[in-house]
């Protein structure tokens, strides 16, 4: 097994698989007490939010990392913000431009979907960040929920070649990074930087919610990071939904 960059972050254990059901799977069955990145070449049953199929073929990027943060579930939660800025981070510095970052969890290259984000917590005090990026294929539209955001690899635009290991020594530094500013400063900090490159901020989305659909202009993401979309009704807060953009909804 190829050893990690050199900036590989102290403490942080790195395990690199041929073949796995699921990079998430395997972290919450493996629960080490050390804070580890598991990367696979191929994952055999990847999933998404809601259960979703992830279609994950060789030389895409899937990985999880599994630690023990030591604080609630509302801090938990926020650790998707932090880790769409370590993928925006890791990309940016591998010569990727055009990203930005869509409420809650996916990141995006020139309005389409490049990578998404998984958070689970399988045990009390055991959180798994899923990631998956699409480093040089794209998922087949016609195989995606009916109006589901484009997805686009790096290739099709003109992007860098990016191996999976290679990728995996760029975004674990930048997510130690990110969480270190986590820590010391909390969610304000990291909401500012996400705020920063906010996909469709103040123009109109649409939320969709269990048994609803409420449709406004994105307006904030408040301190608990929760979408803040201004309706014919007035504000209204969201913690959790699907969002749909004008073009094209996304999940």
């Amino acid at each position: 097994m190829p050893a990690p960059g050199a900036d590989w972050p102290e403490g942080v254990a790195r395990i690199v698989l041929s073949e796995v059901d699921s990079t998430s799977a395997e972290a919450a069955r493996r629960a080490p007490e050390q804070a580890t990145w598991i990367l696979a070449h191929r994952q055999t049953a990847a999933r998404g939010r809601r259960g979703r199929a992830w279609d994950c073929p060789i030389g895409n990027f899937a990985a999880s990392l599994v630690w023990r943060p030591g604080d609630g579930p509302a801090a938990m939660a926020l650790r998707s913000f932090v880790a769409a800025l370590a993928l925006r981070d890791a990309l940016r510095g591998l010569g990727v431009t055009g990203l930005s970052l869509k409420w809650p969890n996916d990141v995006l290259l020139r309005e389409r979907k490049l990578a998404g984000i998984l958070l689970e917590s399988p045990a009390p005090g055991l959180l798994i960040l899923g990631i998956g990026v699409n480093l040089v294929h794209a998922p087949d539209p016609a195989t995606l929920e009916a109006r589901a955001v484009p997805p686009v690899s790096l290739p099709e635009v003109g992007g860098p070649t990016i191996a999976p290991e290679a990728f995996l020594d760029a975004l674990a530094p930048a997510f130690a990074a990110r969480e270190a500013q986590f820590r010391a400063a909390g969610f304000p900090a990291i909401r500012a930087d996400w705020m920063a490159d906010a996909a469709r901020l103040g123009e109109e989305i649409t939320a969709r919610l269990p048994g609803e659909t409420v449709t406004g202009r994105f307006a904030d993401v408040d301190g608990e990071g929760c979408l803040i979309l201004v309706t014919a009704n007035g504000p209204r807060r969201i913690a959790a939904a699907d969002i749909f953009f004008a073009e094209a909804p996304c999940s």
